[in-house]
């Protein structure tokens, strides 16, 4: 065991205090009072005496695992700043790899991923672990020496993510600017020299003339050294970041200019923040969960590091702490919510070669999906399988996926998970589906209706009488109706034809084609029996609550275009689920926007793909505890209402807005080309995702060569018609006069979710992970039509 690094437990935690220590070194620094700031920095907290952490700095030999028949050895161990993992083979000389800790989202220990199961027989499970990664890139599985290792590096890994998830946004930001000297510092030597200091500023996406540099470079150097040791790069760090737009708004509200009083701060709230209620006290806590000086506590005032921390803070960000939890009524029947829903779950990648795995329907569980679809077919030994049917993507087991749905299913949301089972399979195998459903689940799965009577109406996911919280209910086809079985009088084993996905769109004669079924899957199904779709006014006679219809894209177009009020009105009393067409081949998807519009509920997409479509899945369902179930509009859920989202200005109670977005500046966005002299030059699309009337796009000027802090200052106003239906997307895109613009970050959520006044917003990934501390300032103002 080596001894613990001085340079570490002396390097980030008094980094961080220099950043702020500096501070006061700054011109024009608002905040005269003491700083005596906590410097506690969560992730190295007990790092000194945890063995798990020090033997992992040692490091380990150990197998990585891609396959049955791809084992190799590789050294592992993290690194100094306890923030990355640092790996490479034997054979590849001086090449090696490296991950950031906060790339991992979670320890699986044991055979918790198909490809260690499958060396289950040559590896024992308590030598074995996988690193799950967040987004859309593979797992990470690995086999230790002894169970011992494996134990260490389980436990220090889950150590090191924990407190990465519990750090502030003013320690993410202390770790941003350590990882940023790290990489300057090329010869690891603790300081750096101007050639240094500009390699920096070109990585930071900063275009800097030299002689502005230099003279930063000069100011900071106080030890005139011609380098910058930590401390100075801190205050280099510092003056490179000052934020004038945040000063603006501080000494407008400040009486004198060096604080905002208490009375200051409730103006403030009152007139840009629109607090309504209870200001006076609201502005104390801020002041107490923010203010980083006691003596300004004291004072009752907030300073502007202050000020600046409660602005970047969960408080001050565009979407609402109040809407963050379960906040919606959860009593209502299932067909007035929108659920978050998965088509071909199984699915890793595309529609016609790629890997089924059981990890798709981990993630999409993990995501807050409460809809997940399956499509099965007769396999080898009287074994069910899943996989896209006809083609060559690879297939997994049935009860692999039963086993997934059942271990994962609640693990982020307690209401009610869908099965959509997509069935091919012979009678004999539906039974082996049928045991290993009862067998696997258990009593998560609903086997009958909640009262033991037909329903008049759908449940809800939470009811006080009885609940559906924790049951996983099966979508399928049905032998006869609910009322048959409790009257005991079905006897057909024949299901009738349902417009079930891809096969029946492609292949026609499938359509009619009526389908053998066991009667024991049959009695698995509840709620959710899958029916063929015949007309609205069909339904609106005959069709029983419990009657789930499928569309594809095209289909729902075309009912919504001919008949949405119809539409609007058989979703309210009924579910509906909505797939992308059969010839996606590529696993894009459609957007699911249109859809919502018609209150259809179960609007599936292909969660593997990240685009459009999945960030507007994704805003939406961030709200109501990211449970999976959004409550729809007053206007969809009630019969007596007549909603045309072609024509919303009928609707009675018709309450159009305007948005009014100031998008003022950009920090620290993230470079998109990898050639070292290219710098970023952003532009700020805002998108609004609604009824068609609303539908709109307006972008900001681009800022040349400055991804770093641009600055612009430019208004955007859009007229909403339907703003409870209404989803924002702020868009940052490198603007590129030649070719298609690059992707650099963008964030989405409900406009019922925005808050008013001026607010940060923390960018997203392709993949819709964070990507700190990039982030965008507006101001947010909401004002009525009518």
């Amino acid at each position: 065991m080596v001894q613990w690094n001085d340079k570490i437990t002396n390097g980030l935690p008094a980094f961080s205090a220099r950043v702020r220590e500096t501070m006061d070194d700054l011109p024009n620094d608002p905040a005269p009072f003491d700083r005596d700031y906590d410097l506690f920095f969560p992730l190295f907290s007990g790092i000194a005496e945890d063995d798990n952490l020090q033997s992992m700095l040692v490091g380990a030999v150990m197998r990585k695992i891609k396959s049955r028949t791809w084992k190799k050895q590789r050294y592992f161990k993290l690194e100094d700043d306890c923030m990355t993992i640092w790996y490479k083979s034997k054979k590849a000389g001086n090449a090696h790899s490296t991950f950031s800790v906060s790339d991992v989202e979670a320890i699986r220990e044991g055979h918790q991923s198909e490809v260690l199961l499958s060396i289950a027989d040559e590896f024992p499970a308590e030598r074995c672990f996988t690193m799950v990664f967040r987004g859309r890139r593979a797992n990470l599985d690995l086999v230790a020496e002894s169970a011992e290792e494996a134990e260490s590096w389980i436990r220090g890994m889950r150590k090191l993510i924990e407190n990465l998830e519990n750090m502030g946004e003013r320690e993410k930001l202390d770790q941003w600017i350590w990882d940023w000297f790290k990489k300057a510092d090329k010869n690891n030597d603790g300081r750096m020299n101007f050639k240094e200091v500009q390699n920096l500023l070109k990585m930071m996406n900063v275009d800097m003339n030299e002689q502005h540099a230099h003279r930063l470079f000069t100011m900071a150097d106080k030890s005139q050294s011609g380098t910058l040791e930590d401390d100075e790069f801190v205050l280099f760090y510092k003056m490179l970041t000052q934020r004038e737009d945040v000063l603006r708004v501080f000494q407008r509200y400040s009486a004198d200019g060096q604080k905002l009083s208490l009375s200051d701060l409730d103006h403030f709230l009152r007139e840009e923040q629109l607090v309504g209620d209870n200001v006076q006290q609201y502005a104390k806590q801020l002041i107490e969960l923010y203010e980083p000086s006691d003596r300004a506590k004291l004072l009752n005032a907030m300073t502007f590091d202050g000020f600046l921390m409660y602005l970047g803070s969960a408080e001050g960000s565009i979407f609402s702490p109040q809407r963050r939890g379960v906040y919606q009524d959860m009593s209502q029947p299932l067909c007035h919510y929108f659920i978050s829903s998965s088509h071909n779950t199984y699915l890793m990648e595309d529609q016609l070669r790629g890997q089924s795995s059981v990890e798709g329907y981990i993630r999409a569980l993990k995501r807050g999906c409460r809809c997940v679809e399956v499509d099965c077919w007769d396999g080898a030994n009287g074994e069910p399988i899943v996989y896209h049917g006809h083609t060559f993507t690879s297939k997994i087991l049935f009860k692999d996926v039963v086993s997934a749905v059942g271990k994962y299913a609640f693990k982020v949301s307690d209401y009610p998970v869908i099965l959509s089972i997509e069935n091919h399979c012979s009678v004999e195998q539906q039974r082996v589906m049928a045991q290993h459903l009862n067998h696997i689940l258990g009593d998560k799965l609903l086997k009958s209706t909640l009262d033991g009577k037909a329903p008049i109406r759908l449940p809800s996911p939470e009811v006080s009488c009885a609940d559906l919280k924790g049951k996983i209910l099966l979508k399928a086809k049905k032998i006869g109706g609910l009322e048959e079985s409790f009257s005991g009088t079905e006897d057909s084993l024949t299901g009738e034809p349902s417009d079930e996905d891809e096969v029946a769109e492609i292949d026609g004669d499938n359509l009619h084609r009526e389908s053998r079924l066991s009667k024991e899957l049959s009695d698995c199904v509840v709620y959710c029996k899958s029916v063929r779709f015949n007309s609205f006014k069909h339904a609106r006679i005959h069709s029983k609550v419990y009657e789930v219809a499928s569309f594809t894209e095209y289909k729902a177009r075309k009912h919504l275009r001919e008949a949405g009020t119809e539409f609007v009105l058989h979703n309210s009393r009924q579910l509906t689920r909505v797939y992308p067409s059969g010839f996606r081949t590529d696993s894009s998807n459609f957007g699911p926007q249109e859809m919502w519009n018609a209150g259809c509920q179960i609007v599936a997409l292909n969660f593997q793909t990240a685009g459009e479509g999945m960030d507007l899945n994704d805003g939406l369902f961030s709200q109501n505890g990211r449970c999976g179930y959004v409550l729809k509009p007053s206007f969809m859920r009630e019969v007596e209402k007549t909603f045309d989202p072609e024509m919303p200005q009928k609707l009675d109670g018709y309450n159009p807005v305007m948005l009014n977005i100031q998008v003022i500046s950009g920090q620290q966005l993230p470079k998109v080309n990898i050639k070292e002299d290219s710098i970023v030059d952003p532009l700020v699309r805002v998108e609004i995702h609604g009824v068609p009337t609303d539908q709109a796009k307006q972008e900001t000027r681009y800022i040349d060569n400055n991804g770093f802090n641009p600055v612009w200052y430019d208004t955007l106003r859009f007229t909403i018609h339907t703003p409870d239906l209404a989803m924002v997307r702020f868009v940052v895109e490198d603007y590129d006069k030649t070719s298609k613009n690059d992707f650099v970050g963008q964030y989405t959520l409900p406009l019922t979710c925005m808050q008013q006044g001026y607010r940060h917003i923390y960018l997203l990934s392709k993949d819709g992970t964070s990507i700190p501390p990039s982030s965008l300032f507006v101001h947010i103002r909401i004002t009525g039509l009518k």
